[in-house]
């Protein structure tokens, strides 16, 4: 009984490989259509390509006179040109006695005559301020007048730039 039943195993499992293999043979074949039909694709491609570089030959493009270039050392450079027009941009400098930190209850306190405590001692430097960079210290003069600021000290390009980080 165990033969017949071993016999009648092997049969279900042939069958079942015979099922796979078509299967398979299915699967490669539906593969390589697919290819072939990418392959036509392309050669649609090509053959359009083909004939757009065709049109474009046959469309020749007349080249426009062009005046030679001559050094005009005489006047002002290209880079004198772009220094003038940076040097005529506005900016603000201000100058900055001191600071202080006061809660809004005592900002709503303050009238004429009221003193707010700055953060800097008399006779310390101002500091000097370009569009809010601190560029330089100095010290309050008059001119004709007029307030006017003497720099003391003027900070480095570096110094601006590690004062960044």
């Amino acid at each position: 009984m165990n033969d017949t039943t071993d016999t009648e195993e092997g049969a279900k499992d042939s069958a079942k490989e015979g099922g796979a293999e078509d299967d398979w043979a299915a699967a490669l074949g539906e593969q390589s259509d697919a290819e072939a039909a990418d392959a036509d694709a392309g050669a649609d491609w090509g053959d359009a390509l083909n004939e757009q570089a065709e049109k474009e030959a046959a469309d020749k493009v007349e080249q426009a006179p062009m005046q030679n270039l001559v050094d005009e050392s005489s006047g002002p450079t290209m880079g004198d040109a772009n220094l003038d027009v940076i040097l005529d941009i506005p900016i603000n400098i201000s100058m900055q006695i001191g600071a202080s930190k006061i809660s809004i209850r005592n900002l709503l306190k303050l009238n004429q005559g009221s003193v707010v405590e700055l953060d800097r001692l008399a006779g310390e430097p101002l500091d000097v301020l370009v569009n809010g960079t601190l560029i330089a210290h100095g010290e309050v003069v008059v001119v004709n007048e007029k307030y006017g600021i003497r720099l003391t000290d003027v900070i480095s390009a570096a110094e601006r730039i590690q004062k960044l980080k």
